[in-house]
């Protein structure tokens, strides 16, 4: 009293790979949006007081948080004045080579059909952090200060 065999369900069908537009719909549109933030930043000079907020750190403490100088940093970086930039914020000079290295890992992967996704492990932003740490710590102290903006 065995039911007879059934045949094997047919596969499912594949889906059709998104196209290269589809693909670097992200890649291009974040690149376009951080492209208009320097266009702006590098436009309307942070070194001019009142084109942009006060520190809301500096201000009440007078302590340098580690985005201190951040758009002078921008804005020299903009204008091709990389040792600016560094004496600026180092620390957003360095988040600058990473952003392009991550952009361009991220462009090559869309046009190649790979997934989009770039897994940065735990380690790294631990090493990030504690390295953003210690950039404000020193940045603050006497012996630091060729970090200070």
């Amino acid at each position: 009293m065995n039911a007879p065999p059934q045949p094997p369900a047919p596969p499912l069908p594949v889906p059709p790979a998104p196209s290269l537009v589809r693909r670097l719909a992200a890649p291009l549109g974040t690149l376009a949006g951080v492209g208009a933030a320097f266009g702006y930043v590098g436009a309307v000079d942070p070194n001019e007081p009142g084109h942009y907020p006060v520190c809301p750190l500096f201000r009440l403490t007078g302590l340098y948080c580690p985005g201190c100088g951040g758009l002078r940093s921008a804005h020299a970086f903009a204008h091709g004045d990389l040792a600016t930039a560094l004496t600026d914020n180092a620390l957003a000079v360095l988040g600058y080579g990473a952003f392009a290295v991550v952009m361009a890992v991220w462009l090559v992967r869309a046009v190649r059909g790979r997934a989009g996704r770039v897994a940065v492990p735990p380690v790294v932003w631990w090493a990030v952090g504690a390295l953003a740490a210690v950039f404000t710590v020193v940045r603050n102290l006497p012996l630091g200060a060729a970090l200070v903006p």
